[in-house]
């Protein structure tokens, strides 16, 4: 559904130099976190910390701009 439209970035492993990058940059210090950016690059609303549910994940993906 959201392929061409969204860049999915998965990082859970600590030693990954990329993931270890963006979690110190946005202060992430639990698993899962889910960060949404524009295509500009601004972020999208508040991260969501913890589980959550697949209606809220289409919902915060399809505000995407």
């Amino acid at each position: 559904m959201y392929k061409g439209t969204v860049d999915f970035r998965i990082y859970v492993d600590s030693g990954d130099p990329v993931g270890d990058a963006l979690a110190q940059q946005f202060n992430i210090q639990y698993v899962p976190t889910f960060m949404f950016a524009n295509a500009d690059g601004s972020l999208s609303g508040e991260p969501i910390v913890g589980g959550t549910d697949e209606a809220t994940l289409r919902k915060r993906l399809d505000a995407l701009k």
